[in-house]
């Protein structure tokens, strides 16, 4: 899961009551399906920062909860208000997050692109701006060896 630290770092989600955000503001389709369909609570998570110098996982979190509805789509005040979500057809869903272990140093983007074992990560295509993708459990173990965890 990436997020943008000026708008939500891994730091926030470690200061957050009980170390737990819900994951909102997801406008991409790709990236919703996988909140919906693709995450089970447990399921681990590697917090990205993106649009940051340098970009990179900056911590271990895990799914804490199944998705549901983002409320934040029905909120006119909020930035991601969608008026055509319907509360009884949500368009936008999310899932809480809960912050787990601080990597001993930011893993940077750099380091991952330059492991042959990563070089199928989404994360490291070019082009990859989703901020959900997926990780497969090699890619997860190779990660956090690179991270010493």
């Amino acid at each position: 899961m990436k997020s943008e630290p000026a708008a939500f770092s891994f730091e926030d989600l470690w200061r957050a009551r009980r170390r737990t955000t819900f994951w909102d503001g997801v406008r991409n389709y790709q990236a919703r399906n996988l909140m919906r369909g693709g995450m089970r609570v447990g399921d681990g998570v590697l917090f990205y920062h993106s649009n940051a110098a340098p970009p990179g996982v900056a911590g271990l979190a895990e799914v804490a909860s199944a998705a549901r509805p983002d409320p934040t789509q029905f909120d006119p005040e909020d930035p991601h208000y969608d008026p055509r979500s319907r509360r009884e057809e949500p368009r936008w869903w999310g899932v809480d997050v809960r912050a787990v272990a601080r990597l001993p140093r930011l893993l940077p983007l750099e380091e991952l692109k330059g492991d042959a074992r990563l070089a199928g990560m989404a994360v490291v295509q070019r082009g990859s701006r989703l901020s959900v993708q997926p990780v497969t459990p090699a890619e997860w173990k190779r990660v956090r060896q690179l991270a010493g965890l």
